[in-house]
Parts: structure tokens; C-alpha cells; sequence
């Protein structure tokens, strides 16, 4: 198997976060709530790590990490016996693949040899839901309530939440006409009618579920009512042509946010854009380098360049960055990347801008890290059309050490394509 660019690790040296529902000790999120825009990025990865590609269409990045870990785990079972945590392991990493068949086949007599394990009995649980047996989940999931830890058992409880309801509904839930009623709420624009942590829930959840769309769709009610309506407005987007959800309800939903949106993003003044919701991180899947998989740089060939790479960027005790030793060695090189256009004034043809990992909605309200942000620079004499879509810019990377005035990436003699 291909060698993956990157590599989840166990990160032991960090807080431990809530990460019940789906456990993989490769697994580690950040707190909840991440900010809405980083949280989308990091929930589609999860989604597509689940799909397998036709053919010879490469797969995602994050599958090729499961698919490794399941490969692993699969070898030592040629040895010995796993043990429960092994087994738990290797039974998140299946269904984050979307093999439920085997899911179930490790985790169902594994949880039954030890019925005191929450690891086996809440990834059991999100087994039989993603497998449909909504009956079992939730007898899975109450046992992992029970057994859960303090800090994790309030997620748990959400998530048997969510099995109870859509049980109750039946059939219906294949159909659904309206968001889960989690919450017990209209969602009519009042935040004080919500829990405190009803985005962290929602996001832990979707986490755990990342090709549920009715858990997006949930997620784009939430940004609505916290003023984030450009991006309500995207995710209800991704609900219909991303999930193919056809409820009449969402389609009118989604036509209103679209409208509220447009009519937002011709007024200039700030206070048109203020948001009541703040993110505790900036995307939930914290990720670690093992530099000794990224490929060797070339000085005569574009080099990919990975966002997690700039994301590794740390600061000295005088604020000043330090990069990774594999930045380093791009320093100076031809690299390419794909981002999204951000202008730098109020024109169509730009000569410079910054490229950005996700777009945003409204600048003031999330101005990305300084990790992702990079200042774009063309080709002398050269203008392009600025897009909305994922773009690819090539071109020569140069790192800032030492001006606290200016970027800490910037890319110069550079040339805009269509994203691969």
C-alpha cells in the first residue's frame, strides 16, 4: 500500500477531549465547538475517507490512514489475539471505511466477552445505527452510557438521544421531513432557547456520522440562528446536492438563507455581519507529521505542498515562526497548492490576493490563522478573474522569519489553475 502523505497519531501529551460515540486511540479532536468553516473541511475528509473510489481513482488521504490501520491491526490478528482496546480499534477504523459487515463482526463478540468495555459497546452501537438496526444501537448505546466517563457521558447521552428519536419515527427516518428535535426547539432565531453547547453537540455528532445529512442540516439551522448565514446558507447547499436531501421544508429553507445571504453581502458595514457564535478551535481533527513520509523535494519540479504542513507552524518565546525542517526545504521551490481566492480590495481582476485553506464567510468575524493564510503574488504583467471555486496556485514559496508586518507564506511568480 501506498504510503500515506500523513499519519493520525495518538497524541498523548494533549488534553484529552470528548470523543465518545466512535473511538480510535488514532483518533484526537480538538474542544468543541471548532469554527464552522474548519469544522465543513474536516467533516468532509471524514466523509470521504468512508467512500471506496472506482477503479484507479485514488483514494482520500485520511482512508489511506484507516486502510493502514486496518491492515496493521488485521496482521496482528495472524499472531494473536487482540486485545479489547486492539478490537474497539479495529472496529472504529472499519466503519470509518464503511465496511459495517466486519464492523460488526469483530466488535458483536468482543463486547459480549467483555461487557464492561465502553470503547467496544459505543462503537458497537454506531455500527448497528450506520447498519440500520436502530434497536440494538440503542442497546449498545445505553450500555455506553453507562459505562462512559464523566467527561464523555454527556455526548454519549446525546448521541442515544438521537437513536431514540429517529426509532420512534420509523420508517419516516429514511425520509426525514424536518431536522432531528434534539433540542426541543423551534429554530426561529432565539440562541437562549438552545443549550449552551448545541453546536458542540451537533459537531460531535456529525463527527461520529459524517454521511448523515440530517445532521448537517441541523448544523446549518444552528449557523442561521447564531447570524452566520453565508454559511447556513453553503451548508444547506451541501444538504441538497451533496446528500440529496429533498425535504420541502430544507428546499424552502434553503432558498431563504440563499436570499438573506445575497442581500447580506451587499452591505458594507460590519455590524450586518455580526456572529453570536465562537469557536473553541479552529478545525476538530488534530493532525501530527510524520516528516519521514512526505516526498522528497525537488528543485526542479513543482512540490506538493500539504496545508497540515503550514498548520505545524509554531511560534518561539519571541513570537517569532518556526517551521517544520521539511518547509524549510521548500523555501525558495517551485510548490502548488489548491485554496480559495481571498481579494485583498473590491475588484474582479486581481494581480494578488490571499489563498486561503476554506473560505470564509465574513473576514472580521473569522479571520483565519495565521497558519492559513498565504499572500499570492502573480507573474509580472499577469491579472486573473477572481473565483469563488477551489482553485490550484503554483509558484515559488517564500517563508518570513523575521517581519511581523507580513505574512508568514507568500508565493510569488505564481499562476492560477483549476483544482485537480
Amino acid at each position: 500500500m501506498k504510503q500515506p502523505a500523513f499519519v493520525l497519531l495518538v497524541l498523548a501529551s494533549l488534553p484529552a477531549t470528548a470523543s465518545a460515540g466512535l473511538h480510535y486511540s488514532g483518533e484526537q479532536f480538538a474542544e468543541l465547538p471548532s469554527r464552522l468553516r474548519g469544522f465543513l473541511v474536516d467533516h468532509r475528509s471524514l466523509r470521504a475517507a468512508g467512500l471506496e473510489r472506482p477503479g484507479n481513482l485514488p483514494v482520500s488521504p485520511l482512508r489511506e490512514v484507516y486502510l493502514a490501520a486496518a491492515e496493521s491491526l488485521e496482521k496482528l490478528t495472524k499472531t494473536r489475539a487482540l486485545t479489547a482496546d486492539e478490537t474497539a480499534d479495529l472496529g472504529a477504523v472499519n466503519v470509518r471505511l464503511g465496511k459495517l459487515n466486519a464492523a460488526l463482526a469483530v466488535l458483536t463478540p468482543a463486547a459480549r466477552k467483555n461487557p464492561e468495555h465502553f470503547r467496544l459497546a459505543a462503537n458497537l452501537g454506531t455500527a448497528f445505527e450506520l447498519s440500520g438496526d436502530l434497536a440494538r444501537a440503542a442497546e449498545s448505546l445505553e450500555e455506553a452510557v453507562r459505562l462512559a466517563p464523566e467527561k464523555q457521558r454527556e455526548f454519549e447521552t446525546w448521541h442515544l438521544k438521537l437513536v431514540r428519536l429517529r426509532l420512534k419515527e420509523g420508517r419516516a427516518a429514511n425520509a426525514p421531513v424536518a431536522v432531528d428535535d434534539l433540542f426541543g426547539v423551534k429554530y426561529d432565531g432565539d440562541v437562549k432557547k438552545l443549550p449552551e453547547n448545541a453546536v458542540a453537540v451537533v459537531q460531535q455528532l456529525m463527527l461520529w456520522l459524517p454521511a448523515d445529512g440530517r445532521l448537517l442540516w441541523q448544523l446549518g439551522e444552528l449557523a442561521n440562528v447564531h447570524g452566520d448565514i453565508p454559511t447556513a446558507a453553503a451548508i444547506l447547499d451541501g444538504c441538497v446536492t451533496e446528500f440529496a436531501l429533498s425535504a420541502p421544508d430544507l428546499r424552502k429553507r434553503r432558498q431563504l438563507f440563499r436570499a438573506a445571504a445575497d442581500e447580506l453581502a451587499k452591505k458594507p458595514d460590519h455590524d450586518a455581519h455580526k456572529i453570536s457564535f465562537k469557536g473553541k478551535s479552529a478545525r476538530p481533527l488534530l493532525k501530527a507529521f510524520d516528516e519521514s513520509t512526505l516526498p522528497v523535494v525537488k528543485a526542479n519540479m513543482p512540490n506538493v505542498l500539504p496545508w497540515p504542513v503550514l498548520a505545524a507552524t509554531t511560534t518561539d518565546a519571541k513570537g517569532r515562526p518556526v517551521f517544520l525542517k521539511y518547509l524549510e526545504q521548500l523555501d525558495g521551490k517551485t510548490v502548488t497548492l489548491t485554496g480559495f481566492m481571498q481579494p485583498l480590495r473590491d475588484e474582479l481582476a486581481v494581480t494578488n490576493f490571499l489563498l486561503l485553506e476554506y473560505p470564509v464567510g465574513c473576514w472580521f468575524c473569522e479571520t483565519p490563522e495565521a497558519t492559513g493564510l498565504l499572500s499570492v503574488e502573480l507573474k509580472a504583467g499577469k491579472a486573473t478573474d477572481l473565483k469563488k471555486t477551489l482553485v490550484k496556485i503554483t509558484g515559488t514559496l517564500t517563508l518570513n522569519r523575521t517581519d511581523p508586518e507580513t505574512y508568514w507564506f507568500s508565493i510569488t511568480d505564481a499562476r492560477v489553475g483549476e483544482a485537480d
